[in-house]
């Protein structure tokens, strides 16, 4: 390679490992249903949760003041092992992205590997996105486990984006 090419970037992802005491079956339900990922990520969500459907997720803040959102469309679900989703529109850096939740069980828990892939650049809203993911993981955790999630406008603010 020359010194006038140049390597394309790299795509970054973001992943979370999280462990939840339930069946798959029951993890499964809170990421590929409507109601399920109301419970846990954003109460303001509607759409079609089968392959070729599209989700649209809105965020408000506490007083009911939009935050932003997005769609997207649902590439494949593999009943307790897999929910996958593309992002058709919203933030721009989301646009293309990949968002994968893989299951798999290990004692008596059931491990999300969850990934959202293929950003095409770290940025500061990458970081602040990681965490939010973070926050919203472990209100999957919460709603698998106890019934109760804390799906935006309730959940954990990590800074003054949200």
């Amino acid at each position: 390679m020359n010194s006038k090419t140049q390597t394309p970037a790299k795509p970054i992802d973001i992943i979370h490992r999280v462990g939840i005491k339930a069946p798959p079956s029951k993890v499964y339900a809170a990421l590929s249903t409507i109601e399920g990922v109301a419970g846990w990520w954003t109460k303001e969500t509607t759409g079609v949760s089968e392959p070729g459907g599209t989700i649209d997720f809105q965020f408000s803040s506490p007083s009911g003041e939009r935050i932003g959102g997005m769609s997207m469309e649902v590439i494949a679900v593999d009943p307790d092992r897999q929910v996958h989703w593309r992002c058709k529109a919203g933030p721009e850096e989301w646009i293309g992205t990949d968002v994968v939740f893989r299951l798999s069980r290990e004692d008596d828990h059931t491990i999300v590997h969850f990934g959202h892939r293929n950003w095409r650049e770290a940025v500061e809203f990458t970081e602040h996105c990681s965490m939010k993911w973070a926050v919203f993981m472990l209100s999957l955790k919460e709603l698998v486990e106890t019934g109760r999630g804390r799906p935006s406008p309730d959940d954990i603010k990590i800074d003054n984006w949200n």
